[in-house]
């Protein structure tokens, strides 16, 4: 758990990096995409889920 929150961080920090400096790459999206696996690897990604489950809900429920 150790490893793999701090492996988060690590790629977290990357990838604003990348995204602060320039546009995103195929290098850039690799290193996302490693992010992404990890963090669905932390005790956080049920927070993560959940939140996407209710900003789907609200965004559903808005009629125009």
């Amino acid at each position: 758990m150790i490893l793999s929150m701090s492996g988060v961080v690590l790629l977290g920090i990357i990838v604003f990096l990348f995204f602060r400096k320039d546009g995103l790459k195929a290098s850039h999206a690799m290193v996302s995409a490693l992010f992404g696996f990890y963090l669905a690897g932390t005790a956080i990604a049920p927070s993560i889920t959940a939140g996407g489950a209710s900003l789907a809900g609200l965004l559903g429920g808005i009629k125009f």
